[in-house]
């Protein structure tokens, strides 16, 4: 049983042991068998350590030879470096040990102390585990008896003592010393101590071939699998590191605490380098790996087994069986053309999702399809569930839905537009928004709504809408918003500052007198040299700090106010851009049609009816004054 145990350690054993002396290399061993030999549980058993020793050899080629004795006064030599990671050498220790089951009135020097011994894997780094809730009392021998419980915990483990734990005589000296200082030494949470170090080998790297632009995209572990998108191109960027070659490099030996010997495995090599690249990509090769790293946008591409990047591809369709979703992204530099034409097919199938920087589709965009580009041209015509964006948007037949900067449609078809400029040939019903909208042909069931003008070429139909709203853009609404909280912020911190100045004006044209008074007595006071009273000086001070701080205020209230009126002016600005904006139309009005230009403040909408077979075309917002606004025709 040990000196410093558990509950159990303190119980009586049942069975008499006779104190046995042993010779051996593997106490743990010893141990077991002697507990089963008298029917005994072995943590009952605890044991003396009467003689340790170290012997060593060197063992040359095929040839073994004799162990060597080591004295206690050399074991230090042992921890030469060179000699411990020689793989022919060897050390072993035989313990010479007594062991004995405690009686009953054995008395442990630390029955509050709580502690382990343990390794890491490879055994190189031995711990000493201290528990929360451990007490040490302080005894005269403590620093020994702690120094031998530890190495009897070692070689219960099989980790050699007094070789690799330079340390413990210094951690053992700690403890004892502050258990002397402080009597008793409590433990408010567990320690884990450093005690025994031998050499960590390092691992053997195998080589390997990490095709990084196959995974450079972040997968949430959580999200559904996407299989449409099954990386038909693989879109890269200037700078990124495509692959990489790992090379092999052999591990560097070790020895742990047990003595043995580590020798790392030879590296594997299996993916030896055996394609080629052009000068689309570049290598940078150092001591651990070669990198394979884009020179230019575009996508990666292996053509009789040399990996170029490329900037154009040709398809015939994007569809789930065929290529599945391609996303390179709108900066990659990827210019896709699908040359599908027939008018029963879609050119991008159902549920596609294409992201690249230019796209020309010959054909037709398919149900739930997803076109995102810098620049998109549309031979076909798009499916009204098809959402489509590009800054410079072409389409021959829209349904779906568009959003662009300039967006040009031969014919809308009851699909949505939203852009800056959106110019339309045939508009047969429709939803539009747009800074400026042009219609060459507007048929009927169209509503256009604009910041700046809405221009109808030819009007053909009725029951369509023509709406002006400087507010269509969501940056120019959230302006406007942000612009009203500082606006009613500002007026709150006016109001409280205001207060604050007309309290310190009251209070300072109240004591003005009396300050004057003070001031006349002061200086008649310092010319005659008399001694300043404290009371008077104070209150000349209090006044004057006062004086200052209400200068402070007025002046934090001008600049308060000054960025109030700054806020309305830019809030009067968008209504301004109201009264410059237009509605025209060239052609005479047909059937029911209406206008509308909804104002910022006060907030309405005015709507004006153009009558059947009126020729007015320009209209626009006049400011009648006093809050009142009227549309009127005007002239060009």
């Amino acid at each position: 049983m040990a000196l410093f145990g558990s509950k159990e350690s303190k119980k009586i054993a049942t069975v008499s042991v006779r104190p046995t002396v042993v010779r051996t290399q593997n106490v743990a061993k010893e141990l077991q068998s002697l507990a089963q030999s008298y029917s005994f549980k072995v943590d009952k058993l605890d044991f003396n350590i009467l003689d340790v020793q170290t012997y060593t050899r060197l063992n040359e080629e095929n040839k073994e030879s004799e162990w060597v004795l080591v004295p206690d006064e050399e074991l230090y030599e042992i921890d030469d470096e060179s000699a411990l990671l020689n793989p022919h050498f060897q050390i072993k220790q035989t313990y010479e040990i007594e062991i004995f089951a405690p009686g009953k009135d054995a008395k442990l020097p630390c029955p509050d102390l709580k502690i382990a011994v343990g390794a890491n894997a490879s055994k190189c780094k031995v711990y000493l585990s201290i528990a929360a809730g451990s007490k040490i009392e302080y005894f005269s021998m403590l620093e020994s008896t702690l120094r031998t419980t530890i190495n009897k915990r070692k070689i219960r483990a099989g980790i050699l003592i007094h070789i690799f734990d330079e340390m413990l005589d210094d951690v053992v000296s700690k403890i004892s010393a502050k258990a002397r200082i402080q009597e008793t030494l409590h433990y408010q949470k567990s320690e884990t101590i450093l005690i025994a170090e031998g050499f960590e080998p390092t691992a053997t790297t195998d080589d390997a071939l990490i095709l990084h632009y196959e995974n450079h995209k972040e997968v949430d572990e959580n999200s559904k699998v996407d299989y449409a998108s099954r990386g038909f191109i693989q879109g890269v960027k200037q700078g990124e590191l495509l692959i990489e070659y790992i090379k092999p490099k052999p591990g560097i030996p070790g020895r742990n605490c047990r003595g043995e010997f580590m020798q790392p495995s030879e590296p594997s090599i299996t993916n030896e380098v055996d394609f080629k690249v052009d000068e689309s990509i570049r290598v940078e090769e150092d001591a651990n790996s070669i990198k394979y790293i884009a020179n230019e946008n575009g996508y990666i591409a292996l053509k009789d087994n040399t990996y170029v990047i490329k900037s154009e591809m040709d398809v015939g369709e994007i569809s789930f069986k065929t290529t599945g979703s391609i996303n390179s992204g709108v900066d990659s530099d990827v210019t896709l053309n699908v040359s599908e034409t027939d008018t029963f097919k879609d050119a991008i199938g159902t549920g596609m999702s294409v992201e690249v920087s230019e796209i020309e589709i010959d054909g037709n965009v398919g149900s739930n399809a997803k076109v995102v580009a810098l620049k998109a041209s549309i031979g076909g015509q798009t499916h009204r569930t098809a959402v489509v964006k590009a800054d410079k948007l072409d389409i021959n037949v829209h349904k779906g839905k568009a959003f662009g900067k300039e967006i040009s449609i031969t014919r809308l078809e009851h699909g949505e537009v939203n852009g800056n400029s959106v110019s339309i040939s045939q508009a047969l019903g429709g939803k539009i928004i747009a800074k400026e909208v042009t219609l060459e042909i507007c048929a009927s069931h169209v509503t256009a709504t604009a910041s700046k003008t809405i221009e109808i070429k030819k009007l053909q139909g009725s029951e369509n809408t023509f709406i002006i709203d400087p507010l269509i853009k969501k940056d120019a609404q959230e302006g406007l918003n942000e612009n009203q909280e500082k606006i009613d912020k500002l007026a709150v911190e006016i109001r409280e500052i205001k207060k604050e100045v007309d309290a310190y004006t009251y209070k300072i044209n109240e004591g003005s007198a009396a300050f004057m008074e003070i001031k006349k007595r002061l200086l008649h006071y310092k010319k005659t040299g008399v001694k300043l009273p404290t009371s008077f000086v104070k209150k000349y001070k209090l006044f004057t700090s006062m004086q200052e701080h209400l200068k402070e205020i007025k002046e934090e209230y001008q600049r308060k106010k000054d960025q109030h009126d700054l806020y309305a002016k830019k809030t009067v600005t968008f209504q301004d851009n109201i009264l410059d904006a237009r509605v025209i139309n060239r052609d005479r009005w047909k059937g029911y049609n209406e206008i509308k230009f909804k104002l910022i403040e006060p907030p309405i909408e005015l709507v004006h009816k153009p009558a059947e077979g009126s020729l007015d075309m320009i209209f626009g917002l006049v400011d009648l004054g006093d809050g009142e606004f009227e549309i009127r025709a005007m002239e060009e």
